[in-house]
């Protein structure tokens, strides 16, 4: 069997939002999804990673916590998934259905969109446990 592409993944992630809890569902509504294969050298040279392998999604963005009317951001808040890396470490944990470990990249992401610093997520997130 071969590994899910890019649109099976975009599904899976879609799916992961509009299971959200609201009103996180409708914020998460207005962010932009998108799913490629690898993060660009652009982006893992400005997060200061060496490894692409170690990136499975970004979020882009000005967090809704910090949004202003006055001051509103030029482009789109946005959601990426890299498919690559993540079917890496599916590969690599052999335990997990991919759609669970998709969902748990897509929440933490979008964690970031309302406000959550990775060490909030961190507290409350059994994923790692």
């Amino acid at each position: 069997m071969s590994d899910p592409d890019l649109a099976a993944f975009e599904a899976m992630a879609r799916r992961a939002v509009a299971a959200l809890p609201e009103p996180f569902r409708s914020a998460a509504a207005e962010v932009v999804l998108e799913v490629e294969d690898w993060p660009d050298d652009d982006l893992l040279d400005e997060m200061e990673i060496d490894d692409p392998l170690h990136l499975t999604g970004v979020y882009t963005g000005v967090p809704m916590t910090e949004k202003s009317f006055s001051d509103p951001a030029p482009w789109p808040d946005r959601v990426t998934l890299f498919r690559e890396p993540i079917l890496a470490e599916w590969h690599e944990r052999g335990n997990e259905e991919l759609e669970d470990l998709v969902t748990h990249v897509v929440v933490h992401e979008f964690a970031h969109h309302f406000g959550w610093s990775d060490d909030d997520i961190a507290s409350i997130d059994e994923w790692w446990t």
